[in-house]
C-alpha cells in the first residue's frame, strides 16, 4: 500500500514537514478511510500500473494528489463517462469512478444510470455522506428527511422529495453484477468495507462486469458533531434509511472481449471503407487573404435552411485541399423552424479552436441569424445574407463588407428550394474565393455520390450563386 500512496503530497507545504504526509480531508471524514481501502485493494491485486483513478468535482477532487496510479478528473458528475472512455481505449486498465452523492446522484444520475446499465466493467466507489461536502453543505440527494443542510434550514420535507436510495435503484438494473452498501463507523463494518472494495476491483480484473460499492461515509464538519458522534449518526441515522448489505452479487462470466481501438491511419481508412488517396487540390495555397493562419465562418438560419449541410461542404472542400477543418453544429430545439447555426474553422496547420463567435465571415439564411451574429463578425470580415428574405440589415463595423443575394429566390426558379444553402455557398467562393470553384462542386459532388441525379442540379444552384453576386457588383 505504501506504493500506491506517494511517499509526500506535494499540494500540502510542498510535500515538506507533517502537512505533507496528510490529506486535505477535514478529521473524522470517511474519504481517508475509503482511499486507504482502495490503496490496500490496488496494492494486494498487483494492479497498480494498470490502475486509472477517476475523480471529479467535490471532496473526491484531490485524489490525485494521494494515489499513484493514473488519473483523470472529471466535469461534475460526468465521471463514469470518462471512465468508460478509459476502458474503451484501453480495454486491459482497471478503471475505478469515485464520486461523492451530490456528484452521482445529483448532476451525474444520468451518467452513472447509463453506465452502469451498460455494464461494462469498471467499478465505483460511492462515498455516500448525505450532504454537499466540499461545496457548502447543500441539499444532497441523500439527504436525510427533517437534516438540516445549508439549502434546507428548517430540514428537508416532503416538497424536496425522499432521499435516493442509489445501491437499491442500481441493483435493479439488467447491467451491474455486484452492488454492496458499506459503512465505516466501526471496526466490523470497515472491515466489509475493504473487502468490498477489493470485490469490486476483483470482478474487474477478471473482467466480469460492472461493480458498485457505496460507502456510508462520515462528514463531522456539516453534521457539526465530534468524530464519535458522527459515526453514530450514521450508525443510529444513516443505515436505517440506507440498509447495509449485498444489493446484487451475480456469478456472471467474463464480459466478452474488449478490443483496444487502432489508432494506424491506414487501417482506420480501410475500417470505414475509405480510399486512401488524396484528392486532387485545386487550390495554389491556404487563402491567406481572409486569414494568415486560421479562417472563421458560422452559418445560421432556421432549423432545415441547409446550414449544417452547407458547412459540412465547406469543411470537407477544405480537408480536400489538405488543409485542417472543424464544423461544429448547434441545433435549436426543432429539427424544421427552429434556429440552426454551424462553426466552421479553416487552418492552414491546425485548428486550435472550433468555434466561432467572431466569424470572419457569416452566411444568414434568416433575418432573425443576421441580427444575432451580424454585430459580432470581426472588422475587415465578410456577411453573405439571403436578400429574398431579409428585407433589413443591423448596424455592424464599417470595415464589414456585407452582400445580398437571393439565395431562397433563386433556389424556387431552379424549382428545388432545399438548395439555397448551396446557392449560398456560390455566393460565398465568388465573394471572397476562399476555395476555387472546383474546389466547392467536387465536395458537393462526393456528397451525392449516391444521389447522383441531384447532382446537375446543385451545380447550377452554386453557379447561380455566384452569377448573383457578380450582377451584385455589377449593380453597384
Amino acid at each position: 500500500m505504501g506504493k500506491v500512496f506517494y511517499d509526500t503530497f506535494e499540494r500540502h507545504a510542498h510535500g515538506e514537514g507533517l502537512k505533507g504526509h496528510a490529506t486535505h480531508y477535514c478529521p473524522g471524514c470517511g474519504h481517508g478511510l475509503a482511499h486507504k481501502y482502495l490503496a490496500e485493494a490496488i496494492d494486494e491485486l498487483d494492479i497498480q500500473d494498470r490502475t486509472i483513478a477517476i475523480s471529479p468535482v467535490g471532496c473526491s477532487v484531490f485524489l490525485y494528489y494521494y494515489l499513484d496510479v493514473g488519473n483523470s478528473q472529471a466535469a461534475h458528475g460526468r465521471a463514469p463517462a470518462v471512465a468508460i472512455g478509459h476502458k474503451m481505449v484501453n480495454p486491459n486498465s482497471i478503471v475505478v469512478s469515485y464520486q461523492g452523492d451530490g456528484d452521482l446522484a445529483s448532476i451525474g444520475l444520468a451518467e452513472i444510470m447509463q453506465a452502469a446499465q451498460l455494464g461494462i466493467p469498471i467499478t465505483v466507489v460511492f462515498i455516500n455522506n448525505a450532504i454537499y461536502g466540499m461545496t457548502g453543505g447543500q441539499l444532497a440527494p441523500t439527504t436525510l428527511m427533517n437534516m438540516k443542510t445549508a439549502t434546507s434550514p428548517w430540514g428537508r420535507d416532503v416538497y424536496m422529495g425522499r432521499p435516493l436510495r442509489m445501491a437499491e435503484t442500481i441493483a435493479q438494473l439488467d447491467g451491474p453484477i455486484y452492488v454492496e452498501r458499506v459503512a465505516l463507523y466501526d471496526n466490523k463494518q470497515r472491515n466489509r468495507a475493504k473487502k468490498a472494495i477489493k470485490k469490486g476491483l476483483r470482478l474487474q480484473v477478471e473482467n466480469k462486469g460492472f461493480s458498485f460499492v457505496e460507502v456510508l461515509s462520515e462528514c463531522p464538519t456539516h453534521l457539526k458533531m465530534n468524530t464519535i458522534e458522527t459515526q453514530n449518526w450514521v450508525k443510529e441515522q444513516m443505515t436505517p434509511v440506507f440498509p447495509l448489505g449485498v444489493k446484487k452479487d451475480l456469478e456472471a462470466e467474463p464480459w466478452f472481449d474488449l478490443h483496444a481501438p487502432s489508432f494506424d491511419p491506414q487501417q482506420l481508412l480501410e475500417q470505414v471503407e475509405a480510399g486512401s488517396e488524396a484528392k486532387p487540390r485545386h487550390a495554389r495555397g491556404f487563402p491567406a487573404h481572409l486569414d494568415p493562419q486560421d479562417i472563421s465562418l458560422k452559418l445560421a438560419g432556421a432549423g432545415g435552411d441547409g446550414a449544417q449541410t452547407a458547412a459540412m461542404l465547406i469543411t470537407k472542400a477544405a480537408i480536400n485541399e489538405n488543409y485542417d477543418a472543424t464544423h461544429i453544429p448547434s441545433y435549436g430545439p426543432e429539427s424544421r423552424g427552429g434556429t440552426s447555426y454551424a462553426d466552421v474553422h479553416i487552418a492552414k496547420t491546425e485548428v486550435l479552436s472550433p468555434a466561432s463567435p467572431n466569424p470572419h465571415i457569416l452566411i444568414a439564411f434568416n433575418a432573425p441569424s443576421l441580427d444575432k451574429f451580424g454585430p459580432k463578425v470581426r472588422p475587415g470580415g465578410t456577411i453573405i445574407y439571403d436578400s429574398a428574405i431579409i428585407d433589413h440589415t443591423p448596424q455592424v463595423d464599417p470595415t464589414i463588407k456585407m452582400y445580398g443575394a437571393p439565395f431562397s429566390q433563386i433556389a424556387m426558379d431552379l424549382g428545388k428550394l432545399v438548395v439555397k444553402n448551396i446557392v449560398a455557398l456560390g455566393a460565398l467562393q465568388a465573394a471572397t474565393d476562399i476555395f476555387p470553384e472546383e474546389t466547392f462542386l467536387e465536395a458537393i459532388r462526393d456528397a451525392l455520390a449516391h444521389k447522383c441525379a441531384m447532382i446537375p442540379l446543385n451545380e447550377e444552384a452554386f453557379r447561380w450563386g455566384q452569377k448573383a453576386f457578380r450582377n451584385l457588383m455589377e449593380d453597384q
